[in-house]
């Protein structure tokens, strides 16, 4: 009697599995044409003026959703979840929200380099 309680009471006799998935919706930002980017920290171009913070550095597109990182290399879509690791961390320490609807300084403003990418090419702000 005392041997199928002890079996019982044994953490190696209990498993226990737990499953927790949190689904998070992708983004529905898309752009029909490659957006113009401008540059507002080394390596760290954004898609100015937008109701959403759309990022691009290292080929990627990137946007932060709910806490949760996206990333394309798609100007038309295609955003998939990105584990906070992966994320480069110049884009992590970018307080969410400080780049939303971000304009342009011009007009003798003094401003950090800006370049506009247009048709592929990079151009100065004109």
């Amino acid at each position: 009697m005392l041997l199928p309680l002890a079996l019982w009471l044994s953490p190696a006799a209990a498993s226990a599995q737990v499953d927790v998935q949190v689904h998070v919706a992708a983004p529905a930002i898309r752009f029909e044409a490659a957006p113009p980017l401008v540059v507002v920290e080394e390596g760290v171009q954004v898609v100015p003026d937008y109701d959403e913070e759309v990022f691009f550095v290292d080929g990627w597109y990137w946007c932060r959703s709910s806490g949760v990182w996206f990333r394309t290399r798609d100007h038309r879509g295609g955003w998939v979840v990105v584990e906070r690791r992966y994320v480069p961390v110049a884009l992590v320490k970018i307080p969410p929200g400080k780049y939303k609807h971000h304009k342009v300084k011009v007009r003798g403003e003094k401003v950090k380099e800006v370049k506009v990418k247009r048709k592929g090419k990079w151009k100065d702000r004109d």
